[in-house]
């Protein structure tokens, strides 16, 4: 048995019955790094002395039965965007390449209290700007199901580790469908939860008000495990949700009976590839025999989403990268002619081309004589979206939509056509321009064998009822049981 392809369920009830040791899991996960990660790319960097010594401590938890949680033990790799103790942390960008974090980040620092063992960090898109994971600083990640594909991004990395058994399950971010996006490029289930349901303490930012951090998972069970233990409020962010936090495994195979999806007739327009158009539609009649009822809604700012994202995150960026400037840690190119030659050289050496496209967008959409203009008048269209929402969830209880326009396109078809690339995530950004949770599950593959994936948006902390509706969906079909031939 290639215990690299089981569940975290599987694999924690293996460990528990002692069937199965965490170090003896851990090796065979960096085993399976060693012999794919060549063709796939995905690990910026493996830790693995540290991984073998958390799986030893974990090994002793479960011997003495202490403490132990469903993750203890279990192998997760995280996006190269969490700030990691002792680690390095790089935002797949030159500006960081030899950044040490002196502390975890929150997310980290929960997954380590709940005995996972960290395989180490994943490849992204340079600071979580791209939609193909083709603006990495350092290398390409591959798709694992066609290496002449993208994965998506910004999370390429950690859908393809998911994808391609090298890890049990990985953290991702999504600030505009960097979660979902590359999930249904990979096969892999990817949720995006509320914002503010999971702690962005740690967590390098690129848009402040639109982050929020998530499991990618190889089902649905395993994504509500993850976020049994990332979930929760933290005193240390003040975007943090103070809600209790419920065990999201618990009621996932209620069923769906009486439940109402609305379809958005925004979702499903001119430019929506055909093979995508006739799964997601499959999936509604799976749904609808579970006992759901579908319901036309109208989400009718919709055209606006992609304008008002470009607006927002890249105001946002220009703010926040601002901090990289050679000074306090990061790189420093200082050719002694002063410091503002050391900031333009340390920047123009340290930044990416898109990277660098994003931050002049939000510095000259915030700038004198436009903010008015740009800035203030994506916020207030912003609104407009969260009520769109607000509405169509008063005669539904979850929305249904492709997750993407198009299964994995190839490696530099959009790299010279950046509208067409920010296109990719026209489906999964009203999700975070509303702060709502949102999920994406495989639902079919397309002639050429690349996986299609359906998204699933609920209203603001009801992940349970958003989880119990795409369990029910995987447990009818088998589309979450494929893997890539690595």
């Amino acid at each position: 048995m290639d215990i690299t392809g089981l569940t975290i369920r599987e694999l924690s009830d293996r460990l528990k019955q002692g069937e199965l040791s965490s170090t003896g899991l851990t090796e065979a996960y960096l085993k399976r790094i060693e012999e794919v990660d060549g063709k796939i790319h995905a690990y910026i960097t493996v830790s693995r002395e540290e991984a073998l010594e958390q799986a030893s401590e974990a090994d002793r938890r479960i011997k003495e039965g202490k403490d132990v949680t469903a993750l203890t033990g279990i192998p997760i790799a995280l996006k190269d965007i969490f700030c990691t103790r002792g680690l390095r942390t790089t935002c797949a960008s030159r500006i960081l390449e030899d950044f040490t974090p002196p502390y975890d980040a929150t997310v980290v620092k929960r997954l380590k209290d709940a005995g996972a063992v960290i395989l180490g960090k994943l490849n992204m898109d340079e600071f979580a700007m791209g939609s193909s994971n083709e603006n990495s600083a350092f290398f390409k990640t591959l798709n694992p199901w066609d290496t002449g594909c993208v994965p998506g991004g910004s999370s390429g990395g950690s859908a393809a580790a998911v994808a391609a058994s090298e890890c049990a399950a990985s953290i991702g971010t999504d600030t505009g469908g960097s979660i979902r996006q590359p999930a249904s490029c990979c096969g892999v289930v990817g949720l995006k939860p509320t914002y503010g349901r999971v702690s962005r303490l740690g967590m390098v930012a690129f848009a402040s008000s639109l982050d929020q951090a998530g499991p990618l998972t190889r089902c649905v069970e395993d994504a509500a495990i993850v976020l049994n233990v990332i979930a929760g409020h933290d005193p240390g962010d003040a975007t943090s949700i103070d809600a209790p936090v419920p065990d999201y495994t618990d009621g996932i195979g209620q069923g769906i009976k009486g439940m109402k999806i609305g379809i958005p007739g925004e979702y499903f327009v001119e430019g929506l590839d055909g093979e995508v158009d006739a799964a997601v539609r499959e999936a509604m009649e799976v749904l609808k025999d579970a006992g759901a009822e579908t319901v036309d809604i109208s989400l009718p700012h919709t055209e606006y989403a992609i304008s008002v994202y470009y607006l927002v995150a890249t105001a946002e960026a220009s703010s926040n990268l601002a901090r990289y400037d050679g000074v306090k840690y990061g790189l420093r190119v200082d050719e002694g002619r002063g410091l503002l030659e050391m900031y333009k050289l340390t920047r123009d050496r340290g930044f990416g081309p898109e990277v660098k496209r994003r931050i002049m967008l939000g510095t000259y959409s915030l700038s004198a004589g436009y903010y008015d203009a740009y800035y203030r008048k994506a916020s207030q269209v912003r609104t407009l979206i969260k009520r769109d929402f607000e509405e169509a969830f008063k005669s539904c209880d979850l929305i249904l939509t492709p997750t993407s326009p198009t299964a994995a396109f190839r490696l530099g078809e959009r790299m010279e056509d950046p509208l067409t690339m920010y296109l990719s995530d026209i489906f999964t950004i009203s999700c975070n321009l509303a702060g709502i949770p949102g999920i994406s599950l495989p639902c079919g593959f397309t002639s050429e064998g690349l996986p299609i994936g359906l998204q699933l948006l609920s209203r603001p902390l009801e992940e349970q009822t958003l989880l119990r509706a795409a369990y029910t969906y995987e447990q009818s079909t088998e589309w979450h049981k494929r893997r890539p031939d690595v």
